[in-house]
């Protein structure tokens, strides 16, 4: 028989029951929908997340406190702080790699002026953390060297801020007061968006780290030291380079553990992605069980429809049909109801991921694989769960079929 007319004859008897085929079908649409819908999201989150990631900066990488312990157990990372700004002199003097490093010292204070007060992060940074975090300026510019030597009482606004003590205000010149130091606002930095963690980058204020060390903080210790190399291929050697220079800085001996952490973007971002990806694929793992369930509902009804067709059957082995004639057409059938299924459950997919994102503000990105990968489930499933149902029509005894009542 033409694969033309089997694929006829197979439409012919899926549309002789309608509402039968579609309750069969039913397994299949929500099975390859939901698989569609919930991969999207899983990717829809790893293209977010490696957005962030890119959001940190340009060749990032960060030195931060190492870890203490007390009684044989570690108390964490960042619990042992040794950072202070002669290891940021340090990597700057010393390492042929790095193109740009930053000190940051952070504390936490009210700004009070504009339209009120605002509480938030105060960071002083070199004037190349800017470039570390290739973070651009909406209005006004950055603090340059002569700001960080004379130790100015200048700051530079993150959007948040800026929206929330000076809206639909342009601040750039005006005075506020951060904690209990009169400061100039000369800049205010484009926004930034969440981290991965949703922290809102854009809440927060930069200082010379001069400014912050000796008017607000005091502190002798630092935060973390930022750095960034010119190309991604420097960031490895880059990264090696740093531990020896923040080994030596530290006068560590060379049994003694290191007291502070290297880390690139890199890592940051395998991290992640490693994440969404079991997360992805646990979510395609769940949704693909409704599948099995619809392949099941396939095999079940195809057996009843070789019951209920097994004088037909008779009739065309008696006219000359061979088994693997029957064989094939109702495994043709199978095969078309399944991918008729899994057409319309594309179909579902691609609503199901759009009111998702529409609604729940979640982003969710389809890839033509997956929807190639439904398609070819869907055929495979009716392969698989029409084989019997199909063997078992093409062994019947022609003249018992003829019998049959």
């Amino acid at each position: 028989m033409r694969s033309r007319t089997l694929i006829r004859v197979a439409v012919k008897s899926i549309l002789k029951n309608k509402m039968r085929t579609l309750l069969t079908m039913l397994g299949i649409i929500i099975g390859v929908g939901a698989v569609i819908v919930m991969v999207a999201i899983g990717l829809g989150a790893q293209s977010q997340i490696e957005q962030q990631i890119q959001n940190l900066g340009t060749n990032m990488l960060v030195i931060t406190p190492g870890s203490s312990s007390s009684g044989g157990v570690s108390r964490g990372a960042g619990s042992f702080n040794r950072l202070t700004l002669d290891d940021a002199e340090a990597v700057e003097r010393e390492s042929l790699l790095v193109s740009a490093v930053s000190p940051v010292i952070m504390t936490m204070g009210h700004l009070v002026g504009g339209t009120g007060n605002w509480r938030t992060a105060a960071y002083g940074v070199d004037t190349d953390y800017q470039l570390i975090r290739d973070w651009p300026i909406a209005s006004g510019r950055f603090f340059d060297q002569s700001d960080i030597k004379s130790m100015r009482k200048v700051v530079v606004l993150g959007k948040t801020v800026a929206d929330e003590l000076f809206p639909d205000v342009d601040p750039v010149g005006q005075r506020v007061q951060l904690r209990h130091v009169p400061v100039e606002i000369i800049g205010v930095l484009a926004e930034k968006g969440q981290t991965a963690e949703g922290n809102d980058q854009d809440d927060v204020v930069f200082a010379p780290y001069t400014t912050v060390k000796n008017r607000l903080s005091g502190r002798s210790f630092i935060a973390q030291i930022l750095a960034s190399t010119s190309s991604p291929e420097d960031i490895p050697a880059a990264q090696e380079e740093l531990a020896l220079i923040m080994r030596d800085s530290h006068e560590l001996a060379g049994w003694e553990e290191d007291d502070f952490t290297v880390r690139n973007q890199t890592e940051l971002a395998e991290a992640a992605e490693s994440t969404t990806e079991v997360m992805t694929l646990l979510l395609a793992a769940i949704a693909g069980i409704s599948l099995l369930v619809g392949g099941i509902g396939i095999m079940n009804i195809m057996l009843v429809s070789v019951t209920e067709r097994t004088r037909e059957i008779g009739i065309r082995m008696a006219i000359g049909a061979r088994g693997s004639d029957v064989l094939t057409q109702f495994l043709v059938e199978a095969i078309v109801m399944s991918l008729l299924g899994g057409a319309i459950g594309i179909g579902v997919g691609f609503a199901g991921a759009s009111l998702i994102g529409r609604f729940t503000g979640w982003a969710t990105t389809i890839s033509p694989e997956t929807v190639v990968a439904a398609l070819v489930f869907s055929a495979a499933v009716g392969i698989f769960f029409g084989w019997y149902p199909a063997r078992k029509a093409a062994a019947l005894d022609p003249i018992e079929a003829l019998r049959y009542e």
